[in-house]
């Protein structure tokens, strides 16, 4: 792993314990493991599980920290960038029209196409995106990446600062900005960076400093110092449009609309999982060690049913938690459940 800076990697101080549970009748199949933290406004642990000062790699759940420069700068304002865009500033989404077709205007906004874009072409993973596609014999661009909200906020912000073309180059002002702000929120310098899917460094930290950070945007509020501005209003349009931050039949959205808007969740690739819980003034950070997603929608579903903001019934939650395994002839066979520790 390339590094830019790295600091001593704190004593780890507990193995991960077990998250999510497979069972076959009456046997238990396979286990998923993990570490987990909730922390409040302060950045203090009131829950943890396994260890929490295991540094892992947050992938996209880190967008929210890295698009605060979008806005503190001055660049979201002058370029008239509405709740949307900051919504897609922080996505994770599937290529769907509703998500290439806003960012195709935004950067058409700002006089850039998709060719000043540098996060690569990805298959549409919306299935209706991706039989358009085939049925009009066009291919999969940049805009179908995942990544391409938060690569047309980097533009922007880039427009603003005056910075180079290849704003993914960790040296570059776009870069150096986001590394301040995450390190800012995170409470302590990077452990060092990695190249993520979108090729944008993707730094890391321990997984009680993003929880913190997350607890720092569960307290946000509008209208107050830029950084905690900021912060707000990154969450504020996360909850308001969960469609764009991931897509139907995705965890993130159906989650975050079961909860009504009330909690802002987003996962990042290899199993990570964050959620910002306003009402309670708490955010959480998971990470199953595995890299399983039935094992991380599992464990940040049941964490929000045992905080009280996710209703253990309802259908969004029963996909991802106690949820039944059926074979192809539709027999119930086993079941995805918590593990103990989470319940």
């Amino acid at each position: 792993m390339t590094a830019s800076h790295t600091p001593d990697t704190p004593a780890q101080t507990g193995a991960p314990v077990p998250f999510a549970e497979i069972w076959r009748g009456p046997f238990l199949e396979s286990v998923h493991l993990g570490h987990g933290a909730v922390c409040d406004t302060k950045g203090e642990i009131v829950m943890a599980w396994g260890d929490p000062l295991a540094v892992v790699l947050p992938r996209s759940s880190s967008k929210m920290l890295q698009g605060l420069p979008l806005i503190e700068s001055g660049a979201a304002e002058a370029a008239g960038l509405t709740p949307a865009h900051l919504a897609l500033a922080c996505a994770s989404h599937q290529g769907a029209a509703i998500h290439t077709s806003r960012v195709a205007d935004w950067l058409d906004h700002l006089g850039k196409s998709e060719s000043d874009l540098r996060c690569g072409v990805q298959p549409a993973a919306d299935t209706d995106e991706a039989e358009r596609l085939i049925r009009a014999g066009e291919s999969a661009c940049q805009l179908h990446n995942n990544c391409s909200g938060k690569h047309a906020g980097f533009l922007t912000l880039n427009a603003h600062l005056g910075g180079g073309s290849e704003y993914v180059e960790a040296d570059h002002p776009v870069q150096k900005a986001a590394l301040e702000a995450f390190e800012d929120l995170t409470g302590a310098d990077s452990y060092g960076y990695a190249i993520d899917g979108c090729s944008a460094p993707n730094h890391a930290t321990t997984v009680h400093g993003m929880a913190r950070a997350m607890g720092f945007f569960a307290g946000a509020k509008t209208g107050s110092n830029t950084r905690q501005n900021a912060a707000a209003r990154l969450r504020d349009a996360i909850c308001a449009y969960p469609e764009l931050v991931a897509g139907e039949g995705r965890a993130c959205t159906e989650l975050m609309r079961a909860m009504e808007g009330r909690v802002a969740v987003k996962t990042g690739a290899e199993a990570y999982y964050v959620a910002i819980i306003p009402d309670k003034g708490l955010g959480v950070a998971l990470k199953v060690v595995d890299g399983s997603t039935r094992g991380a929608e599992c464990a940040i579903a049941a964490i929000l049913v045992k905080l009280g903001v996710l209703e253990a019934n309802h259908p969004a939650t029963l996909k991802r938690m106690n949820a039944p395994i059926r074979n192809w002839r539709g027999i119930e066979t086993g079941i995805l459940r918590p593990a103990a520790a989470l319940l």
